[in-house]
């Protein structure tokens, strides 16, 4: 299976956001898990969101 986040530093800002909203409502309990299952650096992913506009909330488990 391929892994959807190979290139998420690169790919389109919006459908990153809406994959890892995915992969965090449907099969991660945090942003932590979701890294470390996916192989992504955290700061780095944080990063590439907010500079589109999108923080994580840790409440609900998603970016907004």
């Amino acid at each position: 299976m391929p892994n959807i986040f190979q290139n998420y530093l690169t790919m389109d800002p919006f459908i990153l956001l809406s994959a890892v909203n995915l992969k965090l409502r449907d099969s991660c309990s945090s942003l932590e898990d979701l890294c470390k299952t996916h192989e992504i650096d955290e700061d780095k992913l944080v990063t590439r969101l907010k500079e589109a506009g999108f923080t994580y909330n840790a409440a609900q488990n998603q970016f907004r």
